[in-house]
């Protein structure tokens, strides 16, 4: 008996070539990162929001180092507007996380992870780390409006 192989799916065709690279390079600029770190850092940014985009109820926030990702992207407003009206067909907020709110965070983190391999994405575990790191940024904002969980 023989294992099937599984197709992932590839964060690359969630956007233009033109969008991968600006990212990439706004990544690079804003973090100090080298063209490798960047475009894994880019590629589990698209896999979190494109998985956040199709599960809105379900409570989710990047790791730290996705984040990164997360934050050079939405600041990016064109590109990340257009890309939140493809795969989600509204604007995909993304809420800070106060330090009150912590508790919650490493379910939340499991939580993500498990949906982004369940949407078909390879997840880069040297950007999420283990699931015991502290993430301290969103809760569920960016898979749902400010006003929480609808």
């Amino acid at each position: 008996m023989t294992a099937a192989a599984v197709e992932l799916r590839d964060p690359r065709i969630c956007v233009s070539p033109e969008v991968w690279e600006r990212e990439v390079r706004l990544i690079m600029r804003d973090h100090d990162m080298d063209w490798d770190l960047a475009e894994r850092t880019f590629g589990q940014t698209v896999a979190y929001l494109v998985t956040a985009a199709g599960n809105p109820t379900v409570p989710m926030g990047p790791a730290p180092a996705v984040d990164k990702g997360v934050h050079s992207f939405v600041l990016d407003t064109p590109s990340y507007w257009e890309f939140c009206l493809r795969h989600a067909g509204r604007y995909l907020h993304h809420v800070p996380h106060l330090p009150e709110e912590r508790a919650s965070q490493p379910q939340v983190l499991r939580q993500t992870i498990d949906a982004i391999r369940a949407e078909g994405f390879a997840l880069d575990a040297g950007l999420w780390g283990a699931l015991e790191v502290e993430c301290t940024q969103c809760y569920a904002g960016c898979s749902d409006s400010p006003g929480g969980k609808k």
